[in-house]
């Protein structure tokens, strides 16, 4: 029997704000997120402090292609010699070919802002990606893994099963909870940033983690959680707040700018509301943190809603 162990990485210049996981199973490993390629340094030093090498990692997991997840793949396999790329059907096709996802991001944050966040985004060989379909294993010395393909934050996504660790890793399937905000009483925001919300799928992502029954749930944003009922019935709240929210603005014919502030001025309230009934008084820093899922779960639901005016049109 191989010895096992899940070890968290702290990624980000915002402490506890992206993780990855080194998946140790006897004398091979595997990272789970790669983050941006500035992550790098922190994956390797993780695995010298578990007494691994660089050549022992057999896999790369990313859940998604959203770059905050999978922008370092192709550093870390150009670190490790023997690893694989495991990723959803539609986001393996990206990562082969990132140009879409770069261009997008650049037209976003610019050139200079592109570097500071995400670093280099290279081209990964076809040849050391394997696409994984919905409910397929792969394994790991003597441990089976096992994703499910779980859209509703992005149709190329899945989260990851991890029986021989009681774990399942859940990308951004099951929302944002940051160690910062959790201060006696649970704080859980779900996360619907552009471009694939959509409510009903979102609902059965979120049901389908608690199904799998596994003790803990390790999350991107950040960390692990046990509590995933209690989780997990924050984040249907959000989902339906968040698909009101896109009715309302789809019926509204207003301008897509208008959307996105609007959106985002209700979703600051109806987080200080949550905040508030949870006995929660969060504080600048509190809502710095913050900052950037509101702009971004913003922006996400407003495309939806724009996407849903168009199919009418």
């Amino acid at each position: 029997m191989s010895a096992h162990a899940r070890h968290t990485i702290d990624c980000d210049r915002l402490p506890e704000f992206t993780a990855a996981y080194l998946r140790v199973a006897g004398d091979e490993c595997a990272f789970i997120e790669a983050h941006t390629s500035h992550a790098l340094p922190r994956l390797l030093a993780a695995l010298e402090a578990h007494r691994m090498k660089p050549e022992q990692v057999r896999w790369l997991v990313v859940t998604h292609a959203h770059l905050d997840h999978a922008a370092g793949a192709s550093a870390v396999l150009a670190a490790c010699r023997n690893a694989t790329l495991l990723a959803h059907p539609r986001a393996a096709k990206n990562l082969v070919d990132p140009s879409r996802l770069v261009a997008s991001a650049k037209g976003v944050y610019g050139e200079e802002r592109f570097q500071t966040l995400y670093g280099t985004v290279d081209p990964i060989p076809a040849a050391r990606v394997r696409a994984l379909a919905d409910g397929e294993a792969f394994a790991l010395g003597d441990a089976e893994l096992r994703v499910h393909h779980t859209a509703g934050h992005a149709w190329h996504h899945f989260v990851v099963d991890d029986p021989a660790a009681d774990t399942v890793y859940t990308g951004d399937t099951f929302g944002l909870v940051y160690p910062a905000l959790q201060r006696g009483a649970r704080f859980a925001l779900a996360t619907t940033s552009p471009t694939g919300f959509h409510a009903e799928e979102a609902h059965k992502s979120i049901d389908l983690v608690v199904r799998l029954g596994r003790r803990a749930a390790c999350l991107t944003h950040f960390g692990e959680v046990r509590d995933q009922s209690d989780v997990a019935a924050q984040l249907h709240r959000w989902i339906d707040l968040s698909e009101q929210w896109v009715s309302e603005a789809a019926g509204s014919g207003a301008a897509a700018a208008d959307v996105e502030a609007v959106i985002a001025s209700k979703l600051r309230a109806a987080i200080a509301a949550e905040a508030s009934s949870r006995g929660l008084n969060f504080g600048e820093e509190d809502w710095k943190l913050l900052a950037l899922d509101i702009e971004l779960n913003a922006q996400g639901l407003a495309h939806a809603a724009a996407e849903r005016v168009k199919a009418r049109s």
